[in-house]
């Protein structure tokens, strides 16, 4: 016996970030939407863990017990008192290292695939609680649609969303890491007042409408700044969309993907087409959000 979990890839429409914390984390007001990129994670049952993984970039995606994929076959099986012997196969779609959450989207639905193997009856809230302790994109990658995450991102409310909005991505020559990206944030705002994260209203509105153009007014990226001061080549890739007539563009998440809003899907196909031939990106992909989280599609 096998099952098979569909995730999905978010981007960030607000991603408002306030100061470093004590602990080192920041809090946030962080709107997410899930878009229809998809990683597909099966479980089988097996005589201890192991990770394998197939897709665009697999090579760089590890496969021991650091895998959020497998830290969530643990944390679950520990809870129930069982042996996370299972063999995790991950499909991947949703690029590496992109700031589109596709490990925490692994994290997810290796989650929801081995609660549905084991049989565990976990509950919705257990089930959340262990994405929280797994990482602060996690429970989002659950859940899907859109929702505004505060604390470190990890504390979710369901958000009304009024249509469907349509985004090309632009994904990167390489990499960039995540925490990387708030320590320069940290050093680009040492000595100011960096004020506290607050949900744009104006941005909410817009997403309850389905209103692009009103989307493409209210998008912030806090975390932008420092990913194009360890990235410069992403303003290029930014402005090739805004010229090929995207409604806005902007970092998605963390970086280095950048995302670009269209008004339909002839327009984004329009754009990934400049994009591509701007040669300032190496790959693109459509996809349309809101789309659903972590959902079992096949046993």
């Amino acid at each position: 016996m096998s099952v098979t979990v569909r995730v999905p890839a978010k981007v960030n429409v607000q991603l408002a970030v306030g100061a470093a914390r004590p602990d080192g984390f920041h809090d946030l007001a962080n709107v997410f939407l899930a878009v229809g990129l998809y990683d597909e994670i099966t479980v089988t049952p097996a005589d201890e863990l192991r990770v394998t993984c197939e897709g665009p970039d697999a090579g760089q995606v590890p496969l021991d017990r650091t895998n959020l994929a497998a830290r969530a076959a643990i944390a679950l099986a520990e809870r129930y008192g069982r042996s996370p012997g299972v063999h995790i196969h991950i499909a991947k779609d949703i690029p590496v290292a992109g700031g589109m959450a596709g490990g925490s989207a692994d994290g997810a639905g290796a989650l929801v695939a081995c609660d549905a193997l084991w049989e565990t009856g976990a509950r919705r809230d257990e089930l959340l609680g262990i994405c929280a302790e797994l990482g602060s994109d996690v429970p989002f990658s659950l859940v899907g649609g859109a929702a505004l995450g505060i604390g470190r991102g990890e504390q979710l409310t369901p958000l009304e969303v009024g249509g469907t909005f349509h985004w090309v991505f632009a994904m990167a020559g390489r990499g960039l890491s995540t925490p990387a990206v708030f320590r320069e944030f940290d050093r680009l705002g040492a000595g100011t007042d960096i004020p506290d994260p607050v949900a744009s209203q104006e941005l909410l509105a817009a997403l309850a409408k389905g209103d692009p153009d009103a989307l493409a007014a209210a998008v912030s990226n806090d975390l932008q700044p420092a990913a194009l001061s360890l990235f410069p080549e992403l303003a290029g890739t930014l402005a090739a969309g805004r010229a090929a007539g995207a409604l806005t563009a902007l970092v998605s998440g963390s970086g280095p993907t950048t995302a670009f809003l269209a008004r339909d899907p002839e327009s984004a196909a329009a754009v990934a087409q400049a994009l591509l031939a701007s040669g300032t990106c190496r790959t693109v992909r459509t996809a349309s959000g809101p789309a659903p989280g972590a959902t079992v599609a096949g046993r």
